[in-house]
């Protein structure tokens, strides 16, 4: 399992969230991520979601 890390900004630079979870993969944090955001109601802010080496799995700005 890796840690991933999911954060959300408003425009004006605030941040709305920032979490870690883990997953097995990439493609799992992905699923994941985009879960959280619909959740919590984030699909259309600035977000993005990197694994423990720097990759970007989501990003949306």
């Amino acid at each position: 399992m890796q840690e991933y890390t999911l954060t959300v900004f408003e425009k004006s630079g605030e941040k709305l969230l920032d979490e870690t979870f883990t997953a097995q993969n990439a493609e799992e944090a992905k699923m994941i991520g985009q879960k959280k955001l619909e959740e919590k109601g984030y699909t259309e802010k600035t977000y993005r979601c990197v694994s423990p080496d720097a990759k970007l799995i989501l990003f949306h700005s």
